[in-house]
């Protein structure tokens, strides 16, 4: 059927979709199509398209409607999904038992569902999980491939922590990033911040204390073709500081609850002049107050500190706010 179509390069396709998604203007009754390296998007309203995107006609198929774990359940549960697996988030194991056998038997392409089994531990931020449901006995229930605007994760959940709800979040980031930076990731997990930077043109170093985080991380790396732009460390970022001193045109703080405990390491990182992500989990009332004081503190009179956004990310629980402060450290003379 012809239908109005968003077409893109394939290789730009993920972003427009995301941006599409985002404003709610994907047609779901009907499939994506992919011809001569370029896809077309359905969409429900050509004349709210964003001016920046193509919009032509095109014969698409229909979809065959899904079955959701909502049709078979009769409420909407709660999940996430990272590439084939399924993470539920429920303290009553017979509800948890309920939705995982629900998605299972729904159309979702799934291959296990977990259930969070703690809290975030330690240092390293992971957590147990409860297996639900494998599908695959020969590969393990904890490990999947995420993909995020072009970019393939491979992810263990029981060996790191990752969260696919940032992923628009780490896009804005990336979006920002000029060929030819030098970026420093001071907490960079599997990299889902390092990598696309790295391919975006940017020199990268990235450092967890998780070894098995920076594990995964060189393994992306090789995956996405940007292991020769990113280099890797081990342990507490701030060993680097006296090796990596002025380097930094660019910083990623991704801790939430302490990254502005490392803001001493931030400026000493930073170079003639340096942007700063730093992210914080802070009451509702004053969310960016303790991000601004640590980094205005650690730049004394060496480093102007310019606010140039503040940004709420999510919220976290009841009056907290998960939020990025994006500020430019600039050299004093």
């Amino acid at each position: 059927m012809m239908r109005p179509c968003v077409v893109v390069p394939r290789e730009s396709g993920e972003a427009t979709r995301q941006r599409l998604a985002e404003a709610d203007l994907i047609d779901q009754a009907f499939g994506i199509e992919v011809a001569d390296g370029d896809l077309f998007i359905p969409v429900t309203d050509p004349e709210s398209v964003p001016a920046d995107m193509a919009v032509t006609e095109r014969d698409v198929p229909s979809r065959t409607p899904q079955r959701t774990p909502a049709d078979l359940l009769g409420y909407e549960p709660t999940y996430e999904r990272l590439g084939d697996v399924v993470l539920v988030d429920e303290d009553d194991p017979d509800r948890a038992a309920e939705i995982a056998d629900a998605v299972v038997e729904s159309d979702i392409p799934v291959r296990s569902v977990l259930n969070r089994d703690s809290k975030v531990k330690g240092e390293t931020r992971v957590r147990d999980w409860e297996v639900l449901a494998d599908e695959d006995g020969d590969r393990s229930p904890t490990e999947t491939v995420h993909r995020e605007y072009g970019h393939e994760f491979v992810v263990d959940v029981d060996e790191v922590y990752f969260s696919p709800r940032l992923a628009t979040e780490r896009n804005r980031v990336v979006e920002q990033v000029e060929p030819g930076e030098h970026a420093l990731d001071m907490f960079a997990g599997v990299g889902p911040y390092a990598i696309p930077m790295a391919s975006a043109g940017a020199e990268v170093v990235a450092c967890d204390i998780n070894p098995d985080a920076i594990a995964y991380l060189e393994e992306n790396a090789e995956r996405n073709a940007v292991a020769d732009r990113i280099t890797t460390h081990v342990g507490d970022v701030r060993e680097l500081t006296a090796e990596y001193a002025g380097w930094a045109d660019r910083l990623v703080m991704n801790l939430p609850h302490t990254a502005a405990e490392f803001a001493d390491a931030a400026v000493a990182f930073a170079g003639e002049s340096c942007v700063v992500h730093l992210y914080d989990i802070q009451h509702e009332d004053a969310p960016f107050e303790r991000a601004t004081t640590a980094l205005e503190t650690a730049a004394g009179d060496e480093y102007a500190v310019t606010v140039l956004e503040e940004r709420v990310v999510r919220s976290y629980a009841p009056h907290e706010l998960n939020v990025c402060l994006d500020a430019r450290l600039d050299r004093i003379d």
